[in-house]
C-alpha cells in the first residue's frame, strides 16, 4: 500500500521569499554598473599635424589617476566684444603707421619690411613677364602667320607639332653653296633648340629688299622698278609667306590634323638643307634689286623717298 502524502512536511522545506516593493528595487543602469567592472579612464593621444615635430608628452605613470580635462569656462558676451574691439584698434594702428610711412616718404611696402616673404621685383618689370610678350619674338610673329579664320589656339598648337618635329628630327646635311645667316650654331646643336632652328631656317631666306614699282615714271605708261629696303619683321614674314606657298605645293603625305604641321616642318629642314624652292626666289629678288638700283638716281624717285 503506497504511503500517505503529508503536506505539512513538503511545504515546510520549501523557502518561501517575499518580493520587494517597486520602489525599493534598484534601476537597471544600477544593475548593470554593478555588473560590469569600473573601467579606468586612459588619456588618448592627441593628433597633431605632419608639420609639429614635437609631439604632446603624456606621461601615465599613474593609470589609476585620470589626466585632468578641465574646460576654460565659457567667456562671456562682453569679454567677446572687447577682445574684438581691442583687435579692430590694433589694425587701425598698423594702418595708421603706414600712412605716416608714406607721409615721410617712405615705402611703407619695401621688400626689406615686415610682411613680404620673398620680396617685391624690381621694376620696370622684364618684357618677358609681361603676358603678351612670354614667347619668343619670331614665334608669335610666325604663330600668327600660321593662323587662319582668328583661331589662335590652332595655329599654336600647330607650331608645337612644329617645333616638335624639328626636335626629333636628325642633324640637317647643309649645303657648301647656300650657307646659313652667319654665326648659326653647328648643324649637330640645331635639333636640340627648335626655336633657334626655326629663327635660323628663316632668317636664312629673309630677303633683304624688295621691289616697289612707281607707275608711269619709266615712260609710255610702264612701272619704275626700284630697291627697297625691309626692317627685320618684315624680311621674316616674307620669308615665312614663301615657305607657306611651298608648302601648298607640297605633295601631301595623307590627312588629318597632324598633316599640316608635318609639312611645314619638313619645308623648314628642306631650307636648311638647301633643298627648297625657297632660296631661289631669294636669289631671284636680290638680282632684280642689283639690277634696278640704278633707277635710284631718278630725279623723281628721289621725290618719293
Amino acid at each position: 500500500m503506497p504511503p500517505r502524502l503529508n503536506l505539512a512536511s513538503a511545504f515546510r522545506a520549501l523557502s518561501l521569499r517575499t518580493t520587494t516593493p517597486a520602489s525599493q528595487q534598484p534601476l537597471l543602469s544600477q544593475k548593470i554598473a554593478a555588473a560590469v567592472p569600473k573601467l579606468v579612464t586612459v588619456p588618448v593621444a592627441r593628433r597633431f599635424y605632419s608639420d609639429n615635430l614635437t609631439p604632446e608628452n603624456n606621461n601615465n605613470n599613474n593609470d589609476d589617476q585620470a589626466p585632468s580635462s578641465e574646460l576654460a569656462p565659457p567667456r562671456s558676451e562682453e569679454e567677446v566684444v572687447s577682445l574684438s574691439q581691442q583687435q579692430h584698434k590694433e589694425d587701425n594702428l598698423y594702418a595708421l603707421n603706414r600712412l605716416e610711412l608714406v607721409a615721410y616718404g617712405l615705402k611703407p611696402f619695401d621688400a626689406e619690411e615686415e610682411g613680404h616673404k620673398y620680396g617685391l621685383p624690381s621694376l620696370p618689370l622684364p618684357s618677358e613677364l609681361h603676358k603678351d610678350h612670354r614667347y619668343d619674338d619670331v614665334m608669335g610673329q610666325i604663330t600668327r602667320l600660321l593662323m587662319k579664320d582668328g583661331k589662335l589656339s590652332k595655329a599654336q598648337r600647330d607650331m608645337a607639332m612644329i617645333l616638335n618635329h624639328l626636335r626629333t628630327s636628325p642633324p640637317p646635311k647643309l649645303n657648301p653653296a647656300r650657307p646659313l645667316i652667319p654665326g648659326a650654331p653647328a648643324p649637330n646643336f640645331l635639333p636640340l633648340d627648335p626655336v633657334t632652328y626655326l629663327r635660323v631656317a628663316i632668317d636664312s631666306v629673309a630677303p633683304l629688299v624688295k621691289i616697289r614699282g612707281f607707275r608711269g615714271l619709266a615712260g609710255g605708261g610702264r612701272n619704275l622698278e626700284v630697291p627697297a629696303p625691309l626692317a627685320a619683321r618684315q624680311r621674316r614674314r616674307t620669308a615665312f609667306v614663301w615657305i607657306l606657298d611651298a608648302v601648298q605645293k607640297r605633295k601631301s603625305k595623307g590627312s588629318g590634323r597632324k598633316m599640316f604641321p608635318t609639312r611645314v616642318a619638313e619645308e623648314i629642314i628642306a631650307v636648311v638643307e638647301g633643298r627648297s624652292g625657297v632660296w631661289d626666289k631669294r636669289a631671284q629678288v636680290h638680282k632684280l634689286g642689283t639690277a634696278t638700283r640704278a633707277n635710284l638716281m631718278n630725279n623723281q624717285i628721289k621725290n618719293f623717298l
